[in-house]
């Protein structure tokens, strides 16, 4: 089993979720990441991370890579394979923060 499925046991369930919508600083929706097949496993580390640090700020996006284990370094060594961690890796260099709005499924 992968590090990234270790990890993934570790963090909260997300069966509750919809999506988490990604908001800039005035509050616009940049992305939403979905509770979908390809999506669930970002989804689970955006909303631990969201939960844990309360945003995704550049300390939050360093722990999300942790997380994202294996999958980091497939990312930096293919920019636009996985944009869900792209987007960490810009949050640390502009050093930035993402509001999160959770989607609560039905």
């Amino acid at each position: 089993m992968s590090q990234f499925a270790l990890n993934l046991k570790k963090l909260p369930g997300i069966s509750h979720l919809a999506a988490i919508n990604l908001l800039d600083a005035e509050g616009n929706v940049l992305v939403a990441i979905e509770n979908k097949t390809g999506s669930q496993g970002s989804l689970a580390v955006y909303n631990h991370l969201a939960q844990t640090f309360g945003a995704i700020t550049p300390d939050a996006a360093k722990k999300g890579l942790e997380l994202f284990a294996e999958h980091t370094d497939d990312a930096r060594a293919h920019p636009g394979k996985h944009p869900n961690i792209d987007r960490l890796l810009a949050l640390i260099e502009e050093k930035k923060t993402l509001r999160i709005k959770h989607v609560f499924a039905f």
